[in-house]
């Protein structure tokens, strides 16, 4: 999705609001856009913005909880789930650490895999001073564990798209795995692309998230869609 992360694109963050209830609210994140503050980065959050919204529409006095239940790396889009609540942070942290949660992902990466279908399986470290992450293919390194499945649904000229289903969330997961195996996510000079994409975004879309309402106890399936023309202009040869 398009890059906004300034605060007058902030403002109208009800355009991205895919559901919303007392529990929970999800929005269809724009790449470039922080999901919250930190040392790095100490601009205008998404975080904000829901907090914002919150405090406008249902007029609360101050400041307006939001937890953050999970985050996607700045130049990602997509699906992106906050809780209203402090129980329903406190039950969605389980689900998710407890990998209750159907993640499914989009991405259009370099080349055409050879496996069209495939489980990935590598052992990851983070190198936090230098906010990347290496993949190995066995534990003797002592790295985390990370699990994903793919299936290549096109390719077109030099670049495939990708539904991704990561089964563990290791940061940076989807990219370095996918790097290791030859075909690095379109925009990702982190990881291997050979060019940035113009809005410095990487082509990797949080599509879907699967789960049981941690309140309502009934299963919810939420999609933050990429539109089909975005999808082609994607899978062109641009360089």
């Amino acid at each position: 999705m398009k890059k906004n992360n300034t605060r007058e694109g902030f403002e109208d963050i009800a355009s991205q609001i895919i559901y919303e209830d007392n529990h929970l609210i999800a929005v269809n994140k724009f790449a470039g856009q922080l999901v919250q503050p930190d040392d790095e980065f100490s601009e205008y959050s998404l975080e904000d913005a829901i907090k914002e919204y919150i405090r406008v529409k249902y007029k609360k006095p101050g400041e307006a909880f939001l937890g953050v239940i999970h985050r996607l790396d700045r130049p990602v889009s997509g699906l992106c789930i906050f809780a209203r609540t402090s129980k329903a942070l406190e039950r969605m942290n389980k689900l998710f650490s407890s990998r209750e949660v159907e993640k499914v992902y989009r991405a259009v990466v370099h080349g055409k895999p050879t496996k069209l279908d495939d489980k990935l399986v590598n052992w990851l470290i983070k190198d936090s001073s230098k906010n990347i992450t290496k993949a190995y293919n066995n534990d003797k390194h002592g790295g985390a564990r990370a699990e994903l499945d793919y299936h290549t649904i096109r390719h077109a000229n030099s670049y495939s798209l990708l539904e991704v289903k990561p089964k563990t969330g290791r940061p940076h997961q989807i990219r370095v795995q996918l790097s290791k195996i030859g075909h690095p996510i379109v925009g990702d000079l982190k990881y291997g692309s050979d060019k940035p994409n113009p809005d410095r975004s990487i082509c990797l879309h949080a599509y879907s998230l699967s789960f049981v309402h941690p309140v309502k106890k009934e299963t919810l399936t939420l999609e933050a869609p990429l539109g089909e023309d975005h999808l082609i202009e994607l899978l062109m040869d641009r360089h």
